[in-house]
């Protein structure tokens, strides 16, 4: 069953503004905890509509597939597979803390549980809940910024984050690293409970979006196999676009309405 589990992606780019700055100028700079909060949301808007390319490739195989996703505030998203056609059609909405997934083949709709979050999506190396934000960085972890300076010719941000007591996490650490200024993530590292590094996302290809800039193409590496990896690559991404709150709903997930 946990091959057929889709997450909704809530995911969500030097002359046009970036995302609403964090801090007005000349007030306090950016927090730890705003700085999570940017990354978060940085995909989102009010409302946003993208189509994805996925690429999945390990050792036996490489996969592709092509996703349509909305996404309205925090708590509203719905993601369809367009291709392959043996696949397309399979959807998964999330309204509220509720996560529904439903099988064309079937004709089913499941609830997914929170106990099946950390589960492996369609195969790939994200897991349900890397691309429906379930959880937020900044709410279920403590953070701090362990590291300001330049790497690499690059002035970056790194943040070190550890889980708050009552957090529904699986990590025992995650790293992020961040530019300094715009606060465009580059990427993440996610350590288990003995602080050994398990996977690495990479963002690149910051491209601009309207009036923000973002890196659109997010490659997922298990330290593991690191031959193998997860690509997405944000095809077109538009944000604050007209869409009812009615629009995500189990109708939808189904048989899919204009917005």
């Amino acid at each position: 069953m946990n091959r057929f589990i889709i997450a909704a992606i809530v995911l969500s780019v030097c002359s046009i503004p970036v995302s609403p700055p964090l801090r007005a100028a000349g007030g306090p700079p950016a927090t730890a905890e705003d700085i999570l909060n940017h990354v978060d949301d940085l995909f989102r808007g009010v409302s946003s509509h993208a189509i994805m390319q996925m690429t999945v490739t390990t050792a036996h195989y490489t996969r592709d597939m092509t996703l349509e996703a909305w996404s309205k505030g925090k708590e509203n998203s719905l993601v369809r597979i367009v291709k392959p056609e043996k696949e397309k059609g399979t959807a998964t909405l999330k309204a509220g803390s509720n996560i529904w997934n439903y099988l064309p083949k079937v004709n089913r709709i499941i609830k997914i549980p929170s106990s099946m979050m950390g589960g492996s999506w369609m195969g790939s190396h994200f897991t349900n809940d890397d691309l429906v934000k379930e959880s937020r960085m900044a709410d279920d972890y403590a953070s701090s910024i362990s590291f300001r300076g330049e790497r690499k010719g690059v002035g970056m941000i790194e943040l070190t984050l550890i889980p708050k007591p009552d957090a529904a996490v699986v990590w025992g650490k995650v790293v992020v690293e961040v530019m300094d200024g715009s606060y465009l993530p580059l990427k993440i590292d996610y350590y288990d409970e003995r602080m050994k590094l398990v996977r690495t996302m990479v963002f690149s290809e910051i491209r601009e979006v309207g009036t923000r800039r973002l890196p659109m193409r997010l490659r997922m590496i298990p330290v593991d196999k690191p031959n193998e990896y997860t690509e997405i690559l944000y095809t077109t991404i538009e944000f604050d676009i007209p869409l009812q709150d009615s629009f995500f709903s189990l109708r939808s997930l189904k048989e899919l309405e204009a917005p």
